[in-house]
């Protein structure tokens, strides 16, 4: 009887372990439809690449106020600045990629760095998702109101008479700010020097105690100064006129094709379901259109977008070339 029950127990423990491992992998197989069913049931994060304060972390913050609000849970904002953005990645790719953790950033990650490093901690086109591309913000060429030129042409004219006499302020070596103006040189023809600061923070400080007579910088930097009659704007790196400053021109009227306007999107890590991205790039593609969104975003000087996953890619695929061509045109290196 004792053998017999033990083969019975050997047939129960059998047929238990064959339940259980189909259980399991039913349960491996569920998660993603079912966590999309609930999502988002916990609070979701935005890792920015930069400190408190510039243009990634106040479209995060905006956003994620928005997004938790529609959302029924927090979106918090996480900043990790260094690294030329390897700290943030970093703190992204070592989280699970199940539509909790998010990278808001600005295209230096993606369109710029690649191109002017020859290392990176990350690979730009498989390590991230593209979900949404949130906004855009021009920059303004600014110059000190006691530098001669008043107009873009002129600006051009005097540049063009004095090669290597004067020099520019940019946000540092590979932002924007200073490819916005190395595009500019190569295109026209100019032998400017670049000085490099560290962040908008000190170039425009510089631009009003006249240590340099021109830098590229976004409109809430200059906005006041501008009021005060200290600085001057001469043109905008965006493809059209900016609508808050219409009497400004566009350099793409003198050189076509030209645009550094610098965007701002939300990527995630590799392996997030598609549902997910989807489901964030929806939300944020209605909240881009709430017109006191738009109006938050429109007196810091950002323009809101919004889109879905597919035609952010294309936008990071044209910001991309656009950069590399400027960086090559340039000779610009940073290692």
């Amino acid at each position: 009887m004792l053998t017999t029950f033990a083969r019975f127990g050997c047939r129960l423990g059998a047929a238990m372990s064959i339940a259980l491992g189909a259980t399991l992998l039913i349960g491996a197989a569920a998660p993603a439809g079912a966590q999309a069913a609930t999502y988002p049931d916990r609070t979701i994060r935005f890792v920015v690449p930069y400190a408190p304060g510039g243009l990634p972390d106040t479209v995060a913050r905006l956003t994620a106020q928005q997004l938790g609000e529609r959302l029924g849970v927090a979106v918090v904002v996480d900043n990790r600045p260094g690294a030329n953005g390897v700290v943030a990645a970093q703190a992204l790719l070592g989280s699970p990629a199940d539509g909790y953790s998010f990278l808001v950033t600005d295209g230096s990650m993606l369109s710029i760095n690649p191109h002017l490093y020859s290392k990176l901690a990350y690979d730009a086109e498989k390590d991230f998702l593209p979900v949404s591309l949130v906004a855009t913000s021009p920059l303004f060429l600014a110059a000190n109101s006691q530098f001669a030129p008043n107009t873009f042409d002129e600006f051009v004219e005097l540049m063009k008479a004095n090669p290597g006499k004067f020099n520019y302020g940019s946000s540092g070596v590979g932002s924007s700010h200073h490819l916005s103006m190395e595009a500019l040189k190569t295109a026209l023809g100019l032998d400017i020097t670049h000085v490099p600061f560290r962040g908008s923070g000190q170039s425009v400080p510089a631009l009003i105690g006249n240590q340099v007579p021109v830098v590229f910088s976004a409109l809430p930097s200059l906005v006041g100064f501008v009021a005060n009659n200290e600085v001057k704007l001469l043109a905008v790196n965006s493809e059209k006129r900016y609508d808050q400053a219409p009497d400004v021109p566009a350099i793409a009227e003198w050189i076509p094709g030209y645009d550094f306007a610098p965007t701002v999107g939300i990527l995630a890590p590799r392996g997030t379901p598609q549902a997910m991205i989807d489901r964030i790039a929806t939300e944020v593609a209605d909240i881009v259109k709430n017109p006191a969104v738009i109006e938050s975003f429109r007196k810091m000087g950002i323009d809101p977008v919004g889109g879905m996953p597919d035609a952010y890619a294309q936008a990071i695929k044209a910001e991309s070339d656009s950069y590399a061509a400027a960086i090559k045109a340039s000779g610009v290196k940073a290692d």
